[in-house]
């Protein structure tokens, strides 16, 4: 494997092998699998469970890692291009990333959306740009428009669970958020989750349906697994019988990139937090899931983030195994 960056790269059967994989590496340790090799990380957005479970599990095989970030230069780094370097930042990540990369025998990258335009964006041209610079095995530590290892743990939480792939019902729903968020954990969960066979539903209120491009590729995903994709501005009807509902927050297509023109249209939407009765038509047994940091009493209450539908904490430690497995099949055999 010579790079990670979508699960639409992979037939759902080397998907499965690497859940597998992780189920392995998680009751048999390999603690020297990795020993001598070296992740370098670069962060151009702040994290917490990314930056951590990929220490842990690097650690945990053996090997090594190292982190950058352009706080941590005493340079500082310059991600903009054809930009006149006369101010504070002294080094240019087209000259960094080759470097940091080739301290490494794969390296990790994690670039934001810049939430300015939408095209850009969906393109995901800055992470293409910097896979560019690099000739090691690079993993997607998410972009703009993805995040894979997020769904690849997502995919395991739900297999561990036995949640049906074929005939479940996967509700994706957009919740309240203060800021305007990206599209990156979306738009890879609604994939991931039609990739897996499911009946997925995209529940938003009008004005926050996610971009074509998003939906089209879920739906290409589904045509190949035997899933589905829809999308609905009806809470009741869309729960019916539902096996997961997953939190995300996402911005408006058309207002991308100007908050204060989103910040008209949500107030009336702080209902959008959910709550214990959005579970009323649900199956019995339906979790709750969400990719992490969440905010309680905004984007989902207490006692549905506390209670025994929650699997967050489940996943956050699925980031970990999943990422055990794709590093040792990228790195294991090099």
């Amino acid at each position: 494997m010579n790079f990670f960056n979508d699960l639409a790269d992979f037939s759902i059967a080397e998907i499965k092998e690497l859940i597998t994989l992780a189920r392995r590496l998680e009751k048999k340790p390999e603690p020297r699998a990795l020993e001598g090799k070296v992740l370098a990380m670069l962060f151009l957005s702040p994290s917490l469970r990314t930056l951590i479970s990929f220490q842990s599990a690097m650690a945990r095989m053996g090997g090594g890692t190292f982190v950058i970030s352009p706080e941590m230069s005493i340079h500082g780094l310059e991600s903009r291009s054809g930009i006149v370097m006369d101010g504070v930042a002294a080094e240019h990540i087209r000259e960094a990333v080759p470097v940091i990369a080739s301290y490494g025998d794969a390296i990790g990258i994690r670039a934001f959306a810049k939430r300015e335009n939408l095209g850009d964006d969906l393109s995901d041209g800055e992470f293409r740009e910097l896979t560019s610079l690099v000739d090691t095995p690079y993993i997607n530590m998410e972009s703009a428009i993805n995040h894979p290892c997020q769904s690849l743990a997502d995919w395991k939480t739900m297999d561990d669970l036995g949640i049906p792939a074929r005939n479940g019902k996967f509700v994706l729903s957009w919740t309240w958020h203060p800021r305007q968020m990206p599209f990156a954990v979306p738009a890879a969960t609604v994939h991931m989750a039609a990739l897996r066979g499911m009946d997925v539903t995209v529940l938003r209120p009008e004005g926050f349906e996610l971009p074509d491009i998003v939906m089209d590729k879920a739906r290409q995903a589904a045509t190949i697994s035997g899933g589905s994709v829809t999308e609905s501005d009806n809470r009741s009807s869309t729960m019916q019988g539902s096996h997961v509902i997953y939190a995300n927050s996402w911005a408006s297509v058309h207002h991308y990139g100007d908050r204060q023109a989103e910040d008209k249209i949500k107030p009336e939407l702080r209902d959008w937090c959910i709550d214990e009765p959005w579970f009323e038509n649900a199956a019995n047994d339906c979790r709750f899931m969400h990719c992490l940091p969440v905010r309680r009493g905004v984007s989902v209450t207490d006692s549905v983030l506390d209670g025994p539908r929650s699997v967050v904490i489940t996943e956050a430690r699925n980031r970990m195994l999943v990422q055990m497995a794709l590093l040792h099949q990228m790195l294991s055999r090099s």
